[in-house]
């Protein structure tokens, strides 16, 4: 009977312990009436066994029989998770923290699945992130730092399932490396920014020298156009003046033979003919060369004489036709009379 009494005051004892509180904004009393908060999920023994989970509102326990166990919170919980060493996969000793953000989502898993879910959340990040920091060098670990988070959030959800917990989210805050390989870093990084300015200014002066020959080769281009079009004007003129004077000596060849056809026209070429044939002889006097003369150039009437008889010569109407076409007008200096080979010079 001892000892069943002593059992029965232990048992009683244990049924009216204080609730364990998870997370919980405050300790519930046990009492016949109960109200339970939003976000949040009771865990009910009967007798010492789970019974069950109050829901948030009005609930009733049968006192003495019934009692609060755990409470859990169902909102996010965030946790700092403290900063510890890590090794690398270059051997790179780093200080590294976090910051853990879970909920969770089985009460019943939460409180009886695990002793101190806190404490074994922190634990398994802490271990999971050195796992993952060694498969990592220096460099990845801070240029792949949001896939770092994602894995160690993986590993954290399938090592936790059984807790009733799910990781939401983690965040490396901070990331410190050892004074030397700081120094290091920094080198390396102001070398890397030379580094590009130098490509930076090469590229610069490869522009520059390409843009100096494209202008050098348009300014050819353009040159050589511009004295291709001139040599085309040019020649284009040259054709039209031999065009003009073509049609000028043509239409004078017309207006001579039209002439030559009236009345006393004979005698105005001739008279036209012997003051071209003088006037020839009077140019030469201007330059100083070398000429072939008739003989009797002292002869004025005898030279104008000749003229006439030239002409008389080719207006004959075998001869008029050849005349005209030959162009006299433009070989008034030759002459079909007998020369004789003379020096002459200017005249005094």
């Amino acid at each position: 009977s001892f000892l069943r009494s002593v059992r029965g005051m232990t048992s009683l004892m244990l049924r009216l312990a204080p609730a364990q509180q998870r997370w919980a904004s405050s300790l519930p009393m046990n009492t016949v009436v109960l109200f339970v908060p939003q976000q949040e999920a009771w865990v009910v023994e009967r007798m010492g066994r789970f019974h069950r989970i109050l829901e948030p509102g009005l609930n009733f326990l049968i006192p003495i029989l019934d009692r609060i166990r755990y409470v859990q919170s169902l909102k996010e919980i965030v946790i700092d998770v403290p900063e510890q060493s890590a090794v690398s996969l270059d051997n790179v000793t780093l200080q590294i923290d976090g910051v853990l953000y879970l909920r969770i989502l089985d009460p019943l898993k939460a409180s009886y699945g695990v002793e101190d879910p806190e404490y074994a959340v922190t634990q398994l990040a802490q271990t999971t992130m050195r796992s993952e920091l060694g498969k990592l060098t220096l460099d990845k670990v801070f240029r792949e730092r949001e896939s770092l988070n994602h894995n160690i959030v993986n590993s954290i959800n399938q090592a936790a399932e059984d807790w009733g917990i799910k990781c939401l989210r983690y965040e490396i805050k901070d990331i410190h490396v050892p004074p030397r390989v700081k120094e290091s870093m920094q080198m390396q990084v102001e070398a890397e920014r030379r580094k590009r300015a130098t490509v930076l200014e090469s590229e610069g002066q490869r522009e520059a020298a390409i843009n100096v020959a494209e202008g050098c080769k348009q300014s050819q281009i353009l040159a050589s156009e511009g004295e291709k079009a001139e040599q085309i004007n040019q020649a284009a003129g040259e054709a039209q003046a031999i065009l003009a004077k073509a049609e000028a000596k043509s239409r004078a060849i017309k207006l001579l033979s039209e002439a030559l056809a009236e009345q006393n026209g004979g005698a105005a070429a001739s008279l036209s003919v012997a003051e071209q044939y003088v006037a020839a002889f009077s140019n030469l006097a201007k330059e100083s060369n070398t000429l072939l003369l008739p003989a009797n150039t002292s002869d004025i009437t005898g030279m104008v004489t000749q003229a006439m008889s030239i002409y008389s010569t080719l207006a004959k109407p075998s001869g008029r036709l050849e005349a005209l076409s030959s162009g006299t007008s433009e070989k008034q200096s030759e002459c079909p009379l007998p020369l004789g080979p003379t020096t002459a010079s200017p005249t005094q």
